[in-house]
């Protein structure tokens, strides 16, 4: 019977009960299942150290950005030093806001509380894409945590379904018989919960990085919007 497991050639003495015989001899259905379990772990480690890398040199940028701020340079001449090469993160909220700062001052006429409106708007815009950018991938890692433990419930109870064919064809109950198609099943939940388990972890973690990335972000732009408020003012 073809789709039935091959459960003497696991059993047998050159055969051990290794992951290899186990995935050589599942069912069709229950290999797909560990290849896209398989797919979906290597990719979530991906992310993984992909968002590490980012949100490590974010945290850098921030620290290097904060430390030029705020040793008194003059901020019209750190906007033409930041202007000049691509800006992210706070520098990139710093650039947005002083280019509409630097606009105002070609005006001869405007409303400052209006100038102001436009400043914060454009820091929250630039506060919104940042978010974005630390967010990406994550969902997918959410997903994974989410499905890949119920992907492998599925391999491993379509497993047991043909281990029992296997049983009923060959009408012999005995534990050689029984055991390989049983560890094949549980290897497919095996291997969702180790799809699962990082991705949980590493979502659980990075979702904080982002809240406090987003914490520094939006203290910062209190802080340099309250800097540019004092400016409007003795302008008045």
């Amino acid at each position: 019977m073809e789709n039935l497991i091959d459960s003497t050639a696991i059993a047998s003495p050159t055969g051990e009960l290794s992951l290899v015989n186990l995935f050589l001899h599942a069912h069709i259905v229950v290999k797909i299942v560990m290849l896209g379990l398989i797919a979906a772990s290597v990719w979530s480690w991906a992310i993984i150290v992909d968002r590490t890398l980012v949100y490590s040199r974010s945290r850098r940028q921030m620290n290097r950005f904060e430390k030029v701020f705020w040793s008194g340079h003059s901020l019209d001449d750190l906007y033409r030093t930041l202007s000049s090469r691509p800006a992210t993160s706070m520098a990139a909220m710093f650039v947005a806001a002083m280019r509409e700062w630097q606009r105002s001052q070609d005006r001869t006429s405007g409303s400052f509380m209006g100038l102001q409106m436009r400043i914060e708007k454009v820091m929250d815009v630039t506060v919104s894409r940042e978010i974005e950018r630390l967010e990406r991938r994550l969902m997918f890692l959410a997903s994974v945590g989410s499905t890949a433990p119920f992907v492998g419930l599925f391999g491993t109870v379509w497993g047991i379904m043909t281990s029992f064919q296997a049983i009923a064809a060959s009408e012999n109950t005995s534990l050689a018989v029984v055991a390989p198609g049983i560890a094949e099943a549980l290897f497919a939940t095996a291997l969702g919960l180790l799809a699962a388990i990082p991705a949980t972890v590493a979502y659980n973690r990075f979702s904080s990085e982002v809240s406090r990335h987003t914490a520094r972000l939006e203290g910062f732009a209190d802080e340099f919007s309250a800097i540019l408020s004092r400016q409007l003012d003795e302008r008045m």
